[in-house]
């Protein structure tokens, strides 16, 4: 099979469905609309699927049996934003946009899901489509997971890739490839500090919240700087802080909120247990009480050498070897396709997709006016499909 031929067939098809995705988006679990034409498409493919985490969609492609079975996943979520741009197919939900590339992510995965159908009959194994929904959100690719989209047949080897611009120096039509840690797991905690309020002329009465607030905030940032190895990058941003009514009170309380960013498991684990002991060790040498609430969501997205390799060399065979760039240094920004990859081994790739607005601005990730260059699509259709085609016909 001619991978480059068979998706240039259908490259106006993947940029359609790009286009009719854009004006349904729904968000975090609810994208009923979003499934529904999946599932259609799927179903007009003779594609085998199921339902799982509400809205996703757990597709398999099956070959002759002996060969292993290859995971590709798309997530197919929007954001809770109002569109700004002048796209003749904009959103048509008032107050939501693919303002992150899914809408995309998904027409690619229908384009392999299109080529890889009709040629079954070549595949010694199988081929595993995850449409996932809630990224954005909560993770939906933990219950993805917990309701099987890995098993049954056991997945080997999993992929995924993300459109735009998220990485610098990935530029249009590029492919962006990493070993190792590539982004970042995400944490985050909120900590009320009780004290006891008063008259502001008169502190000796009082247990100040805002003094002792500020002595756990600063003491907390120290922990990347005095903690952490200075090789293994790390963040905690303290996000959010509220407390007092009036200048001459001394408030009952203060709450704030932060995110904590870590590459290294260790490194989070450490981070959890410094934030709680500072903030109760604080506040008991101030006479004043805490309570801490510590979330631990995704973990950091980590690719499998092998697999990238693997990867490489599907991707030299679409595009030109200038256009395949390794990233030299992760993101701490973060995906769920990090449970996907704790599971499995595998990786996941950036493609370059960059497009200026009436304005000659190119609008980053989560912008009321994000789009990306649709003549790009092709390119990820082809490297998952060339991906499959080595582990399952060459």
């Amino acid at each position: 099979m001619d991978v480059i031929k068979e998706v240039k067939k259908i490259e106006n098809q993947i940029i359609n469905w790009r286009r009719e995705l854009h004006q349904i988006p729904e968000y975090d679990f609810d994208l009923y609309e979003t499934s529904e034409y999946v599932q259609k498409k799927l179903t007009e493919f003779g594609v085998d699927y199921r339902i799982a985490a509400k809205t996703g969609i757990i597709a398999t492609i099956f070959g002759e049996d002996g060969g292993p079975t290859i995971g590709i996943r798309a997530d197919m979520d929007a954001l809770p934003i109002k569109e700004e741009t002048n796209l003749p197919f904009k959103s048509k939900k008032e107050g939501y946009m693919h303002a992150c590339g899914h809408d995309a992510h998904t027409a690619m995965l229908l384009g392999v899901a299109k080529i890889l159908s009709e040629n079954k009959t070549k595949l010694t194994g199988n081929v595993r489509l995850i449409f996932q929904p809630a990224e954005e959100t909560t993770g939906g690719a933990k219950p993805m997971i917990e309701e099987g989209c890995l098993r049954n047949p056991d997945v080997d080897y999993v992929i995924g890739g993300h459109i735009g611009s998220l990485f610098n120096g990935i530029t249009d039509g590029q492919i962006g490839f990493k070993y190792g840690p590539m982004m970042a797991s995400v944490d985050s905690f909120s900590i009320v500090v009780k004290g006891k309020g008063g008259h502001g002329a008169l502190p000796h009465l009082c247990i100040d919240p805002i003094v002792i607030s500020s002595e756990i905030i600063t003491s907390i940032q120290k922990i990347v700087s005095r903690e952490i190895n200075p090789t293994h990058p790390a963040v905690i941003t303290i996000g959010m802080i509220e407390g007092g009514t009036y200048v001459n009170i001394v408030p009952e309380e203060v709450t704030f909120s932060g995110t904590v960013r870590t590459l290294y498991e260790e490194d989070r684990n450490l981070v959890e247990k410094r934030i709680k002991e500072i903030a109760n060790e604080v506040a008991v040498a101030n006479r004043a009480r805490v309570e801490i609430e510590y979330n631990k969501y995704y973990p950091s997205v980590i690719n499998d050498e092998k697999v990238t390799k693997e990867f490489v060399k599907a991707a030299k065979k679409v595009v030109d070897l200038e256009n395949i760039v390794e990233i030299r240094e992760p993101t701490m920004t973060t995906d769920d396709m990090a449970y996907y990859l704790n599971e499995v081994p595998g990786t996941y790739f950036m493609l370059g997709s960059l497009k200026e607005a009436d304005d000659g601005i190119i609008y980053p990730h989560h912008n009321p006016r994000f789009d990306i260059n649709e003549d790009v699509l092709w390119i990820g259709t082809a490297v998952f499909v060339q991906f499959a085609k080595q582990y399952l016909m060459d």
